[in-house]
């Protein structure tokens, strides 16, 4: 998982600010720019991304107002997707993540998980967030995104989107978290099971949590969706028994579920992470777009 001491350990390693916004701006560039058609990874085909619409929007929650970013092709109704950031929440690493996304034809909405206490981006990429204490900071947000927290903000979310024009309600709905939003997709999976059809899982933290009856893996039951989990190799040696676990709670529920683990470091999805690592990121963004092919 995504701690304070890999963090430390990154700055102990030498990747000062300046290095790590080198980092993401050519990492951004690359996730957001589409792939030459034939190259390896899963790339975008044409050259050309289509015209897309984008906004900064906001609706209510039984917590509140929740506010996002939401991008979508402007060529007709699409399927959508509910996209859970990573701890440092909203940035334009998220942003341009989104827009690729977009241009293979889904409208996805980049939800503030924060937003019972903070309106908006707080860190302005992953640096920033590990440079300016940012666990510390997000520490007393985040102790309330319980299971019943995130799949309430989910219903919301998911009818704020069927209330779009951009959206295809006809067919089904995707969602895909990071690190800490990892276990926000089973939740929203489990919320809203009529509708979220795809669960996609980057290095989530905390799918299998033995004391908790909302532990991720206890809810494929209680879904309809298509699951890949992609687990970061050190993640997995830390705990190597819960990718089994995953896999036999999905099979037990007769859930559909690619788990694997890739050859990245926690992060490694994410063009401002130091982690980041592009032949497994092109890999998995990849196999996200085969799910949503096979689930929306």
């Amino acid at each position: 998982m995504c701690d304070e001491a890999k963090l430390a350990r990154w700055a102990r390693e030498g990747l000062n600010r300046r290095q790590f916004g080198l980092l993401t701006g050519a990492a951004a560039v690359g996730a957001c720019a589409p792939m030459a058609s034939g190259s390896n990874g899963g790339g975008d085909g044409d050259m050309s991304l289509p015209a897309m619409t984008e906004r900064q929007v906001s609706f209510e929650t039984p917590a509140g107002t929740m506010d996002a970013f939401f991008v979508a092709p402007v060529s007709g109704p699409s399927p959508a997707v509910l996209f859970w950031p990573d701890i440092a929440s909203l940035r334009e690493a998220k942003r341009n993540m989104a827009r690729r996304l977009a241009g293979r034809g889904y409208a996805v909405l980049v939800v503030n998980p924060y937003y019972r206490d903070v309106a908006g981006q707080q860190f302005q990429d992953f640096a920033d967030f590990a440079g300016n204490n940012g666990f510390q900071k997000v520490k007393p947000w985040r102790e309330k995104l319980t299971a019943e927290a995130i799949m309430a903000d989910a219903t919301a979310a998911v009818g704020w989107l069927d209330a779009q024009p951009e959206v295809d309600t006809a067919r089904g709905i995707g969602t895909q978290g990071y690190c800490m939003g990892g276990p926000f997709t089973f939740w929203s999976a489990a919320a809203v099971p009529d509708r979220i059809k795809g669960v996609a899982s980057f290095h989530g933290g905390g799918l299998v949590r033995d004391d908790n009856p909302m532990s991720p893996h206890r809810t494929f039951d209680d879904t309809q969706a298509r699951y890949l989990v992609a687990i970061a190799q050190d993640d997995d040696a830390d705990a190597p028994d819960h990718k089994a676990i995953l896999r036999e709670a999905a099979a037990e529920a007769g859930r559909p579920a690619k788990v694997e683990v890739y050859a990245g470091d926690h992060g490694w999805t994410v063009p401002d992470s130091p982690a980041y690592a592009e032949a497994a990121a092109e890999r998995a963004y990849a196999d996200l777009l085969a799910l949503y092919g096979a689930a929306l």
